[in-house]
């Protein structure tokens, strides 16, 4: 059996497409569990509504991502596990797929598709790779698919947004703050996992007639990626959580001597990163100056037309 695990945070209209799709699997032994975070956009009663096969784990706050995955592994019963986004939807044979892969050794713990941003033509992941300067790459991250990852190979890890594992592995890699180290909350997590997978033998394995759709970002619940300037983006998200979680993730799993020969990698990526961030201080500080000088400007005005001797 495949135990589905998805984690949902206000995103109704996502997840109903997304459990749409693994209905019409052609592998049927599958369950679906919904982990949802205390959502208020009606998800829980569209779920109860169309979805009764789905078993629902309630959460009354948002628990972020890792926490809620560990809640959803725990309560499976599969003998793997899809950790699946909300906003990824399925081709018919994903499954089917994915089942076939695993059966090729027994030490194949991560399986991944070949995932395309929605329209199919651009690809959003074949593979997560572990780069010099200690950041996740998604391979092939932006390309237009052209055919160039069509052969089924060893990867070293699976994009977090559509990972099948092994249940075996997880319970390997289970420690004190889980499956998915709660720690992280989300960002890097993936990675983190196939790190220590990695470390413990474990094998990554990419299978390119899977095929699935990520509408990249919008399991993020309220954003208006239209309206999101990179800046913003970089300053709300990284400054709290990529960061931090980049730091862990390279002192948990790195070794001194990989640390070491990659040093010049990581401290260039260190300099790029903090002068992004420098930029968005200075864009939102003379942004924040524009606009209150703009407010004064426009309440003083619509004073002077009320009372033109004030």
């Amino acid at each position: 059996m495949i135990s589905v695990i998805i984690v949902n945070y206000n995103r109704k209209d996502l997840l109903r497409q997304c459990l749409d799709s693994l209905r019409s699997q052609s592998f049927k032994d599958i369950e679906i569990i919904v982990v949802d975070n205390a959502s208020k956009d009606g998800s829980l009663d569209m779920l109860k509504d169309v979805y009764p096969e789905v078993k629902l784990i309630q959460n009354t706050d948002n628990l972020l991502f890792c926490r809620a995955q560990n809640q959803g592994v725990e309560a499976s019963t599969g003998d793997f596990i899809l950790c699946l986004n909300n906003d990824v939807i399925l081709d018919r044979d994903y499954l089917k797929e994915m089942v076939f892969s695993a059966g090729l050794e027994d030490r194949i713990g991560m399986i991944s598709g070949k995932i395309l941003r929605t329209g199919g033509k651009v690809i959003d992941s074949t593979g997560l790779f572990l780069g010099r300067n200690r950041k996740a790459v998604e391979r092939g991250y932006g390309e237009i698919d052209n055919g160039r990852y069509d052969k089924p190979e060893f990867v070293f890890g699976v994009s977090g947004s559509c990972a099948f594992l092994r249940k075996g592995m997880l319970l390997d890699l289970k420690d004190e703050n889980g499956y998915f180290d709660e720690r992280f909350g989300m960002y890097y997590e993936d990675l983190d996992l196939c790190w220590r997978a990695q470390k413990k033998a474990w094998k990554a394995y990419y299978n390119p007639n899977a095929l699935a759709y990520h509408m990249r970002g919008g399991t993020a619940a309220g954003s208006n990626r239209k309206t999101w300037p990179v800046f913003h983006y970089i300053g709300r998200d990284l400054k709290k959580r990529y960061i931090v979680n980049r730091y862990r993730c390279i002192r948990k799993n790195d070794s001194f001597l990989g640390f070491l020969i990659n040093l010049p990698f990581i401290l260039f990526y260190e300099i790029k990163m903090y002068g992004y961030l420098a930029l968005y201080l200075a864009f939102g500080f003379a942004r924040t100056i524009f606009f209150e000088r703009a407010k004064r400007a426009e309440k003083k005005k619509n004073l002077l037309d009320r009372n033109p001797y004030a």
